[in-house]
């Protein structure tokens, strides 16, 4: 993209872009190519007489400046500008604008200054253009009746210069969301699908309204964000520009570029800036249509018919009706064109889709009568097919007289009109190419009377052989194999041409290359009406890649199967290692005023096992530690790093020191002494004497207390994972038990779900736990029974019942 390119100066005809030019495929004599070229012209003409509008009123607003400044009369005026543009040597045009930034010395003369100044070495015409082109940009804007002309404005003057395609105008509302208030450059069903973004959905136009500096994105293809055009567009540059005036953004202007770009340069920049901020003046009064796209009427059934065609695998038009101001059908407006498309005057997608389909294709009203089936179709509602229809205008690069098969269809206010170009030979012949080269096979004749022998291009690459070399005949095929391949090819043509039956016989070929390949050959004898062989026809194919791949999978099967048997052993072993730490059940600890239980479950898979843990022991103090804890992940490191844990805290638990203390030993623990494991836990110490518990817990889930009736999570107190820092500190609580009271201590595999949160599952466990029997035992037994965890994880309960 060239930022610096001149625009063609207003007033003077432009030049039809390459992809608005008629095909030179389409013969110029021919009806279709007439009347393309004369629909184009028009076009043109009509291109032209805007621009030179919208050029002299750049003059005469120039002239009305002089008028002022010099106080004389128009004619004076206009005969001062005349001298004044010979005199500076340049165009009426562009001195019209000069005269016009020097009086408003507004945005647009600033930004037209900054590039000037960084194009000071380029000739002047180049870098005057940015100020014609800004200024044209800028009447079209204000003589835009609505956004959506002025979107057609912004992209005709200002954006095709910079190499820009398309052109969205966004319009943000007070609650987040993007209305789009007008576009060019994109299909019309665009219009349709993007006419409303909700707030909070990621877009590119979003990005532009949430960045300070707005969202330039070198190519679509690798930024995930959903925009408008992003299929026409894949790999095209984007840029959003917030559109703000007086202090407050009204939208957003995105540009879309049809390839890659390199960051614009900041003269380039400046301008796409000033365009924004022309059509944040719009949206000051911006007030969305009841409408949902550029076409009234237009229904979402369109929508999802639009989706439809581009599903088919045949050409496919969407054509909504198109009324003239009385009511009456006039005719379809192609609303949309899928990618199977193609046009037969050679025009890209882009400029056919929107168009009257009577415009674009003047001959469907013609012998073909395509028009009055549309029309009777889009009138009764049912559906017209034909076989062998003639598609004068609708066909491209094929002879006139082709025929097609037809589908017309009515899909609520929408049609769609579908037809499938009969070319059968060459479409099978094409097919059956492709289907020889993708799979590597090569086909022979051979005359066994004349010895002629028949080869197609496929079969001398199979066997290295360049195509003017000599076929090989099937009796000397065991001279071009592997020895060890002789007794197979021997089977192979002594049932073929002795016994004439078919055949078929896998063998190694050695290549003049020196390349070995695997090869199956099938052939079958033709008979004449004797009985006697006389052509032998049939086709060779390299399987080399399908032998490698059995000999691949031969080998991985033997690995898998030494794997999984590693797999089990060493589950095995797990397995054992934690029930002999902590057996499922366990003997109830004695304890003066106290009883403890505790309850183990291990995951019901034996590859999950897991890190899970508990304890519950006097210690020499007279206090009684009670703990559970769960090493992240599973297996025989996740069962090491517990039993770790678990022997780490007895002997710290011995120093006498509190709960939060202990945690923080073992943080250090997990962290420096274990290959820097993450488990969370819970550590209490109870005192029979004061019937209190002072606790802590390293990121675990709050112990239970159970109080008559009630059952309730203590308030938890602040700590981190085990292993996550070198160094924690852990805040501790205590909590005054009475006569009656059980509290609980688990595990998350007790309550965790996949579809719920953990405060749901909590509150579940608070449920349970009311209505569970009031011994100890029998309460820890309901837990486990009517647990609703479903990630099969190890599931540990320590429960305390106060005497």
């Amino acid at each position: 993209m060239n930022a610096y390119e001149p625009d063609t100066p207003a007033g003077v005809p432009a030049q039809l872009p390459a992809a608005d030019a008629v095909s030179s495929d389409v013969p110029a004599t021919s009806p279709v190519g007439r009347l393309a070229a004369t629909v184009e012209r028009l076009r043109r003409e009509v291109r032209a007489a805007q621009a030179e509008a919208e050029g002299r009123a750049l003059i005469e607003l120039a002239k009305g400046i002089l008028v002022e400044r010099l106080g004389c009369g128009p004619a004076q005026a206009a005969r001062q500008l005349a001298e004044l543009t010979e005199q500076a040597q340049t165009t009426p045009l562009e001195f019209a604008v000069e005269v016009i930034n020097q009086a408003a010395r507004d945005r647009v003369a600033e930004v037209t200054e900054a590039f000037l100044s960084v194009a000071a070495d380029r000739s002047g015409p180049v870098a005057e253009s940015a100020a014609v082109r800004l200024r044209a940009a800028e009447s079209g804007v204000l003589a835009a009746h609505d956004t959506q002309a002025m979107a057609d404005s912004l992209l005709e003057h200002a954006l095709r210069p910079l190499g820009a395609v398309a052109v969205a105008i966004w319009s943000a509302g007070s609650d987040g969301s993007l209305t789009l208030a007008g576009s060019a450059g994109f299909p019309p069903g665009e219009a349709v699908r993007w006419h409303y973004v909700p707030p909070d959905v990621a877009t590119v136009a979003r990005r532009g309204l949430t960045e300070p500096d707005g969202q330039w994105l070198p190519s679509l293809a690798g930024s995930g964000l959903p925009t408008i055009g992003r299929r026409e567009y894949a790999d095209g540059a984007r840029i959003a520009v917030p559109a703000g005036a007086g202090g407050r953004i009204h939208g957003v202007l995105e540009i879309a570029w049809p390839k890659p770009e390199e960051p614009l340069p900041r003269p380039v920049v400046r301008q796409v800036e000033a365009l924004a901020e022309l059509c944040a003046h719009s949206l000051e009064s911006f007030v969305p249509p009841p409408g949902t796209g550029p076409e009234p009427g237009l229904l979402p059934d369109a929508v999802e018919l639009m989706d439809l065609a581009d599903g088919l695998h045949d050409p496919a038009l969407v054509l909504v009706p198109h009324l003239d101001a009385t009511g009456q059908l006039v005719d379809f407006r192609i609303q949309h064109v899928n990618s199977r498309f193609l046009d037969p005057a050679g025009r890209p997608r882009a400029v056919v889709g929107g168009a009257l389909l009577l415009e674009a294709y003047p001959m469907a009203a013609g012998d073909s009568g395509l028009f009055q089936r549309v029309e009777r179709v889009y009138a009764t509602g049912e559906p017209f097919r034909a076989r062998r229809m003639r598609l004068t205008a609708l066909v491209d690069q094929v002879p006139l007289s082709a025929v097609a098969d037809i589908s017309i269809s009515r899909h609520g206010s929408s049609v769609l009109l579908i037809w499938r170009i009969e070319d059968e030979t060459a479409r099978l012949a094409s097919l059956l190419q492709h289907a020889q080269r993708l799979g590597r096979i090569g086909g022979f004749e051979e005359n066994l009377l004349t010895g002629e022998i028949t080869w197609n291009g496929q079969l001398f690459s199979l066997y290295g052989r360049p195509p003017t070399s000599p076929p090989v005949a099937l009796q000397d095929l065991p001279a071009h194999a592997h020895p060890d391949d002789a007794v197979i090819l021997g089977r192979f043509l002594r049932t073929l041409l002795h016994h004439r039956r078919p055949a078929s016989a896998a063998f190694r070929l050695l290549r003049p290359d020196g390349v070995t390949r695997h090869i199956r050959v099938v052939a079958e004898p033709v008979l004449d009406t004797g009985g006697q062989l006389f052509v032998v026809r049939g086709a060779y194919q390299d399987i080399s890649a399908q032998h490698w791949t059995e000999v691949a999978l031969a080998a991985t099967r033997d690995q898998l199967a030494h794997t999984e048997q590693q797999a089990v052993e060493r589950n095995r072993l797990t397995l054992q290692l934690q029930h002999a730490i902590m057996p499922p059940a366990q003997a109830p600890l004695r304890v003066p005023g106290l009883q403890v239980a505790v309850r183990y479950r291990p995951a019901e898979t034996e590859h999950l096992v897991g890190g899970d843990w508990y304890d519950a022991v006097v210690l020499p103090s007279g206090l009684v530690l009670l703990c559970v804890g769960d090493v992240a992940g599973h297996g025989i490191e996740a069962a090491t790093s517990m039993v770790v844990l678990r022997n780490a805290l007895r002997g710290l638990a011995v120093t006498g020191a509190g709960p939060a203390q202990l945690l923080s030993w073992l943080n250090i623990v997990a962290h420096h002494l274990t290959g820097a494991v993450t488990a969370t836990a819970v550590c209490g110490l109870y005192d029979g004497d004061r019937r209190t518990l002072r606790w802590a817990r390293a990121g675990h889930l709050p112990p239970v207390l159970l109080r008559e009736a009630d059952a309730t999570a203590l308030p938890p107190v602040k700590g981190l994972l085990l292993g996550a820092v070198p160094e924690a500190r852990y805040e501790e609580t205590e909590v005054q038990l009475a006569a009656g009271d059980t509290l609980l201590m688990y595990t998350d595999g007790l309550i965790e779900r996949r579809d719920s949160s953990v405060e749901e599952s909590l509150s579940h466990l608070l449920e349970t736990a009311r209505a569970a029997p009031s011994a100890l035992d029998q309460r820890l037994d309901r837990l486990l029974t009517y647990s609703r965890s479903d990630t099969d994880d190890d599931t540990c309960i320590v429960g305390i019942r106060v005497a």
